[in-house]
């Protein structure tokens, strides 16, 4: 069955980096998009970055302004694995983050990692 694990979520000081992990399993993730997203307290989930499938004309690459520069979205199509990484971390990155893999009507989502940053 459909399966994501996400992982690397904790707490960092501000600056701080960290980086998450979907491992996808049940299907071939390589051929789906992927994207994160999160959503913090008392606010509606946003969009954080966004890759292609492999199967795209090329790997194109999105973000949300506000992680322009910080984050970098990838995959390891042999891993089945989405990675985060988010460098420079903000208070206001606080929340709780959450992988997706979509392609046509399927679309499937991790249970979500906890990101504080905080002094």
């Amino acid at each position: 069955q459909v399966q994501l694990v996400e992982s690397g979520g904790g707490l960092v000081q501000p600056g701080g980096s960290l980086r998450l992990s979907c491992a996808a399993s049940g299907f071939t993730s390589s051929m789906y998009a992927m994207s994160w997203y999160r959503r913090a307290p008392g606010k509606e989930r946003e969009l954080v970055a966004a890759i292609d499938s492999i199967d795209s004309a090329g790997a194109m690459t999105n973000y949300a302004d506000s992680v322009k520069g910080r984050f970098t979205i990838s995959r390891d199509n042999a891993k089945n694995t989405g990675y985060l990484q988010m460098n420079s971390l903000k208070t206001e990155d606080t929340a709780v983050y959450y992988c997706n893999f979509r392609r046509s009507d399927r679309n499937y989502w991790g249970q979500g990692t906890q990101v504080t940053v905080s002094s």
